[in-house]
């Protein structure tokens, strides 16, 4: 009587557990704020990109109302590039890429220029950039730290939700609120 294969039988090999190190859990819950104020950096760079694509947009329709104006051509060639730069440090500072690290302490050195707001933000990129933590979310051992620990996510207090829903309606109202009023 010859023996037949079971399809539907359990597996009959050892498994082992191939979860994450208690250790590389540890390193990745220690610098999981950093890692996602970073992330949150390429977001508002993604944001950037877009408010440079509509500026890009909106000097398109100005250089079809108005052919053949260098300032115009000039200005259209400026915004779609920085879209074009904002779109890929936003990227590669969500993916947490360490190509982008240097380009973005430059960015974020220039923003220095606009104070008082362009000053508090982009002096906090560059801490975030050039602090220990910083160094290492970008490094090598950190993707792997990343890479061994999917399961861990960042969770977003209640507060920063409640806050960046104020921010929004004050940005909304901002533009709504003269429109309503002509």
């Amino acid at each position: 009587m010859s023996a037949t294969l079971n399809p539907y039988a359990t597996p009959k090999a050892l498994v082992e557990d191939v979860g994450s190190s208690p250790e590389a859990e540890a390193v990745r819950r220690a610098n999981l704020s950093h890692e996602a104020s970073v992330r949150s950096i390429g977001t508002l760079y993604y944001l950037a990109a877009l408010g440079a694509t509509l500026a890009a947009l909106s000097t398109v329709a100005q250089l079809l109302l108005q052919p053949r104006h260098t300032g115009v051509v000039l200005m259209l060639g400026a915004m779609t590039v920085l879209g074009i730069v904002f779109f890929l440090l936003g990227r590669g500072l969500r993916k947490l890429r360490p190509g982008v690290r240097v380009p973005t302490i430059a960015l974020a050195g220039l923003g220095l220029l606009g104070f008082p707001v362009g000053t508090l933000v982009n002096g906090y990129i560059l801490w975030l950039m050039l602090s220990k933590k910083g160094r290492f979310v970008f490094s090598p051992e950190y993707a792997e730290v990343v890479e061994a620990t999917p399961h861990i996510k960042y969770r977003t207090s209640i507060l920063v939700w409640i806050f960046l829903a104020l921010i929004v309606a004050a940005v909304v109202a901002a533009i709504v609120i003269p429109m309503l009023s002509r």
